[in-house]
């Protein structure tokens, strides 16, 4: 009897486990075009809703794998390592973390995404960079792990096609925190990659799709059993997100800001970035760990401040820009400026992440529907982090846009950026940026 996209919608609503049958029929009939986007959103919708039971979520994370070519990097010159993220605001450590662990000697081969939601993604930041190609193929791509040790590139066709398409349509309909559909996404891309291990950064907070640490424990836990059950060695941190990463959001400024760190000098006459070095060195450690080059953790992470220190992490950084067509000496950077200043004196006690994210959004970062063009060199500089004191009137915020005719944006997002900032007059605790650590 055949299976009707209908139906399947129905059962999905009512809360009903899907045969693997059923899952490859959604999937496969999606991927070819078949089954309209209305459909597909439909289907999602309920499972945001109704959920999946542990054995859906393996099976549609196997659907989604073989939806297109799996790579095999066991014959590099070290164990392939990835990281992935679940996505935050300021979270640009991929361009830091993969020159590092591919200077220590890691194999690198890094499939990255774009922005989601009202955080932003690798591949478009990587796209500041005047040149910079994330569509070599999977050939090109092969080639140039095994020669340089590491590439950076978006889906292709070949790639967890499955993924691409799903991926692309979350993000436009408020699917994006269902646990099932994320756990199936993050794990049929990587294991597509033909890594061996994978190091996650699972966030937390209230710029993080997981709003509590508990929440990102669970899906940490979910990710490293189906990354266990593929044979692959995982290893999570679980960290916070209750403030930007970082100084700077938005696609050329933290490429720019990644630069420094890298060369440990400064971006827009400052060098303050010590949580986005330091998570980044965290995280390049791990995978320095896991792939046979250190070990523990602690040597790993010394590794990877010894690459950062004697400039080989930056020389690889390089590398990766010249070998995809990048022209770092080009980064463009935004024309007009715009300063939001504090309304009151005292400390910067709560920040409203996901909103700050959003008033990146507005000006121009990122994208409100799949189709917009994004503005690469618009974003925020971030004056006052958690725990820093302000005066009246000093800058919390620098807004940055193309030119002044984008006026209307800078209103728009100068309100969220004020209502998401709380000025309190005592100094708040601040939570460490690494909550937990764990391995399979």
């Amino acid at each position: 009897m055949a299976l009707l996209p209908a139906e399947l919608i129905k059962k999905k609503r009512a809360g009903l486990e899907h045969t693997r049958e059923e899952l490859q029929f959604l999937v496969g009939e999606f991927v070819s075009g078949a089954l309209p986007e209305y459909q597909m959103s439909a289907w999602l919708m309920a499972v945001y809703f109704k959920g999946m039971t542990s054995r859906e979520t393996a099976m549609l994370t196997e659907v989604m794998l073989h939806s297109g070519r799996v790579l095999d990097f066991s014959r590099a010159r070290s164990l392939a390592v990835d990281k992935h993220s679940t996505g935050g605001v300021g979270d640009k450590t991929s361009m830091i973390l993969a020159p590092i662990a591919a200077a220590a000697g890691v194999t690198v081969p890094m499939i990255a995404g774009r922005g989601l939601g009202h955080t932003g993604g690798t591949l478009d930041k990587l796209e500041a960079i005047p040149g910079f190609s994330v569509s070599l193929t999977l050939d090109q791509f092969e080639k140039q792990v095994s020669s340089l040790g590491v590439s950076i590139i978006g889906q292709t066709a070949e790639i967890c096609p499955a993924d691409k398409k799903i991926y692309a349509l979350r993000d436009v309909t408020a699917t994006v925190e269902s646990l099932p559909l994320i756990c199936a996404s993050i794990m049929s891309k990587k294991i597509a990659e033909g890594i061996g291990a994978l190091v996650l950064d699972v966030k937390f907070g209230s710029g993080a799709f997981m709003k509590t640490v508990e929440q990102a424990d669970e899906l940490a836990t979910k990710l490293m059993e189906i990354g266990a059950a593929h044979g692959k060695k995982v290893a999570s941190l679980l960290t916070n997100m209750e403030q930007p990463l970082g100084r700077f959001i938005g696609n050329s400024l933290e490429i720019g800001e990644c630069v420094a760190i890298l060369r440990g000098d400064e971006f827009m006459g400052r060098s303050d970035f010590e949580d986005c070095r330091d998570l980044s060195l965290q995280l390049a450690g791990h995978m320095i760990w896991l792939g046979g080059l250190a070990r523990s953790a602690d040597e790993g992470y010394a590794k990877a401040v010894a690459t950062l220190e004697d400039g080989s992490a930056f020389r690889k950084f390089e590398d990766i820009c010249r070998a995809q067509g990048g022209d770092l000496s080009a980064l463009p950077l935004p024309k007009h400026a715009h300063d939001v200043v504090a309304p009151a004196d005292g400390f910067v006690s709560a920040i409203d992440t996901e909103q700050i994210g959003y008033a990146a959004l507005a000006l121009g970062a990122g994208r409100l529907k799949s189709s917009d063009t994004l503005d690469l060199t618009s974003g925020i500089e971030i004056h006052r982090k958690l725990g820093e004191e302000v005066r009246k009137g000093e800058k919390l915020y620098t807004l940055f846009v193309r030119d002044a005719s984008f006026a209307p944006k800078i209103a728009d997002a100068s309100a969220r950026v004020l209502s998401a900032t709380t000025i309190s007059l005592q100094k708040p605790k601040l939570a460490a940026l690494i909550a937990k650590s764990k391995i399979n």
